[in-house]
C-alpha cells in the first residue's frame, strides 16, 4: 500500500516500555495514544501523566523528556504539510495549527485516532485509512488546536537559528563543530551557544545527536548495518549508535525494524 498523504510518515506499536526518554524534539508533530501503563511526560517546564486511553500531542520543534512504566502505547510522526494541508481544509487559511494541550483525556479523539491507527496496521483499503485519517484529525484540530503560526517549515524565525539548522542539517554526515557554527552565524563560541540554547532549549550538541538519530532510522530502514549507519553518521561504534537511539525512542534500532514499527 502507498498512501500519499503519509509518505515517509513513521508509526510506532510498542507493548512495553520502562525507562527513561531523554531531552529531545521531533521536526514533525507527534501524535500518539496511551493503551495500558503510564507515561510521566516532561514537556515545556511541564510534568504531565498520560494513563489508558488518553493521548498525546506534541508540536513540531517542542523540546520533551519523560519516564515509561509498564507503557503500552501508539504513535505516528505527521508532518506539518500534512496538518496544515487538513487545517487549510477546514478553516480555509494555510497555518501551522498549534496543540496547547499536551496529554488530552478525551475518549472521543482516543476512538477516532484508534480507529485510523488500526486501518493502518490492517493494511485496510486505502480510502478507508484517509476517511479514519480525516475524521481524527480534523476532531484534533477544531477540538484543540487554540493557536496557529504563519506556514514556514524553518524550525525556528529567528535568521540566525534558521541558518545554523539549515547548516546541521546539509553538513550532518560530516564532523561539524562548534566553530563552524560560530563562523556560519558570524558570532562568537560563547554567543552562538547562549543564542542557540535560549532559542531551542538544548544545546547544538544535542540538536546535532538527535538530526544524526533522525537520519539513523532512514539509513537502518534501506538496510544499511549498525556498524556502518554508526560509522557515516559519525559515532564512536555501533553501541554509541544504540544508546542514543534507545535515549530517545525508548526502544533500541533493532526494535525500530520490527513489522509493528515501521515508515510507509
Amino acid at each position: 500500500m502507498k498512501l500519499e498523504t503519509l509518505n515517509k510518515t513513521i508509526f510506532e506499536n510498542i507493548h512495553h516500555s520502562s525507562g527513561k526518554f531523554t531531552k529531545h524534539f521531533h521536526d514533525t508533530y507527534t501524535i500518539g495514544l496511551t493503551h495500558d501503563g503510564v507515561f510521566k511526560s516532561r514537556h515545556e517546564k511541564k510534568v504531565v501523566f498520560s494513563y489508558k486511553n488518553s493521548s498525546k500531542i506534541i508540536n513540531p520543534g517542542e523540546i520533551h523528556a519523560g519516564d515509561s512504566n509498564s507503557w503500552k502505547y501508539t504513535n505516528f510522526y505527521p508532518s506539518i504539510e500534512l496538518i496544515s494541508e487538513i487545517y487549510e481544509q477546514i478553516f480555509l487559511e494555510k497555518k501551522i495549527p498549534i496543540f496547547t494541550e499536551h496529554i488530552i483525556n478525551d475518549i472521543q479523539l482516543y476512538k477516532l485516532l484508534l480507529n485510523f491507527f488500526l486501518s493502518i496496521y490492517n493494511n485496510e483499503d486505502k480510502m478507508l485509512i484517509e476517511t479514519n485519517m480525516i475524521s481524527a484529525l480534523s476532531y484534533l484540530i477544531k477540538n484543540y488546536a487554540h493557536s496557529t503560526k504563519e506556514y514556514n517549515l524553518s524550525f525556528n524565525n529567528k535568521e540566525i537559528i534558521t541558518n545554523s539548522i539549515l547548516y546541521i542539517k546539509d553538513s550532518i554526515d560530516s564532523n561539524i563543530s562548534l566553530d563552524d557554527l560560530a563562523v556560519n552565524s558570524n558570532l562568537s563560541k560563547y554567543h552562538f551557544l547562549r543564542v542557540f540554547k535560549n532559542h531551542t532549549g538544548i544545546t547544538p550538541h544535542q540538536y546535532i545527536l538527535i538530526q544524526k538519530i533522525e537520519k539513523s532510522k532512514d539509513l537502518i530502514l534501506k538496510g544499511m548495518n549498525l556498524s556502518e549507519a554508526a560509522y557515516n553518521l559519525g559515532f564512536a561504534d555501533q553501541s554509541h549508535l544504540i544508546r542514543n537511539f534507545k535515549k530517545i525512542y525508548g526502544y533500541t534500532p533493532n526494535n525500530f525494524k520490527q513489522n509493528s514499527n515501521f515508515i510507509l
